[in-house]
C-alpha cells in the first residue's frame, strides 16, 4: 500500500482543525523524550494527537525519512491507550505504509512515589520496511535497513512488546529507566533493549504573565538507548546504541514541539538520526464526544 509522504501530517492537521474548537484547554508539560517513557499518563478523557519524523543516514544505502502518527487517549487515571500509524520514504526508492501499533500503559500506584512504575504492553503489525526506530531491540543494526522497500515490505512482523518503566521526579528533574522485552509471534527468541532519560525545565520559576517564550515552557533532556541482544546472545555483542540530546517546547495553547538529534555510539549504529515531532492535547475529548452522541440520540 503506497501513499503520499504528506498524508499522515495532513490527517494530523485535519483532525486538530475540526476537533480543537470542540474542546476546552487543560494541558500538562511534556518531556522531550521520543524513545524513553516517563510515568506521566494522559489525563482521563483527553486525547493527544501527535506526528513524529525520523531522518536517518545510512552508510551503504540511501537516506530515509520515517514518520508516524499517534492518537493517545486517557481511558482512566491509571490506563492510557494509543494507536500508531507508521510509514517511511527511502530516497531514490519509494514511500510505503509500514503498519500499525497498539500501545497500552498502566500505572499500578496511584500517588507520586520516589520511584513510579508503569507497565507497558504493545502489539505491533508492521512489515520489514519499517524504519521509525521507535526503540532499538535485540541485534538491530544499521545494515538491517539497506534492503529495498519492495523486498523489505514482503517481511511481516507481528510482535508483542513489554516494558517496565521506572520514573522519578526530583527537584525539577525527571529520571527514567525503561527495560524492553520483545517477542515475535512467529518462532523467534525474546529480544531485549533499554532506554534511559533525564530532563529538566530551563527554569522552575513561573512567569508573571502568560507568554510563549518563557523559559519554563522549555524542557531540555538527554536519552541513551540501544539493544541488549536476545535470549541466546544477551549483552552488547552486535548491538547498536545512541545518545540523543533533546528539547521540548510546551506552548500554553496545548501544542508541544520536540527536536532530538541522535548520534550512533558504535559502528553498528546509524551515524546520525534527526527526530522531531509536534503534538496537540485535546482536553475533555471523551466527554465532548459522549455528549454529542447523547444529543443525537435524543
Amino acid at each position: 500500500m503506497f501513499f503520499s509522504r504528506y498524508s499522515v501530517g495532513f490527517v494530523f492537521l485535519l483532525l486538530t482543525h475540526f476537533v480543537v474548537p470542540l474542546t476546552t484547554q487543560l494541558h500538562a508539560q511534556e518531556n522531550p523524550y521520543i524513545v524513553a517513557y516517563d510515568h506521566n499518563l494522559e489525563e482521563p478523557g483527553n486525547l493527544e494527537v501527535e506526528y513524529f519524523s525520523t531522518f536517518g543516514t545510512q552508510r551503504g544505502g540511501p537516506n530515509f525519512h520515517a514518520f508516524w502518527s499517534e492518537f493517545e487517549y486517557g481511558a482512566t487515571a491509571w490506563w492510557t491507550t494509543e494507536i500508531y500509524l507508521d510509514g517511511q520514504t527511502t530516497f531514490g526508492d519509494s514511500t510505503v505504509f509500514t503498519g500499525f501499533r497498539w500501545e497500552n500503559r498502566v500505572r499500578p500506584l496511584k500517588n507520586e512515589h520516589w520511584i513510579n512504575p508503569v507497565l507497558y504492553m504493545e502489539f505491533e503489525d508492521i512489515n520489514g520496511a519499517d524504519k521509525v526506530l521507535k526503540e532499538i531491540e535485540g541485534h538491530d543494526v544499521e545494515s538491517d535497513f539497506l534492503a529495498s522497500n519492495a523486498a523489505a515490505r514482503q517481511e511481516r512482523n507481528r510482535e508483542m512488546e513489554l516494558k517496565l518503566i521506572l520514573s522519578s521526579n526530583y527537584k525539577g528533574w525527571n529520571f527514567t529507566e525503561n527495560t524492553l522485552a520483545v517477542k515475535n509471534l512467529s518462532n523467534q527468541p525474546w529480544e531485549f533493549g533499554y532506554a534511559l532519560g533525564a530532563s529538566r525545565p530551563l527554569t522552575l520559576k513561573g512567569a508573571a504573565q502568560r507568554c510563549n517564550f518563557c523559559l519554563q515552557h522549555f524542557i531540555a533532556g538527554v536519552e541513551l538507548y540501544g539493544g541488549l541482544g536476545d535470549r541466546y546472545d544477551f549483552g552488547l555483542h552486535n548491538t547498536s546504541h545512541y545518545v540523543a540530546p533533546g528539547l521540548a517546547w510546551n506552548l500554553p495553547s496545548g501544542w508541544t514541539f520536540r527536536i532530538e538529534p541522535s548520534f550512533g555510539l558504535n559502528d553498528n549504529s546509524h551515524q546520525f538520526l534527526l527526530r522531531w515531532g509536534v503534538s496537540y492535547e485535546i482536553a475533555g475529548f471523551g466527554q465532548k464526544v459522549a455528549s454529542m452522541f447523547r444529543e443525537k440520540g435524543e
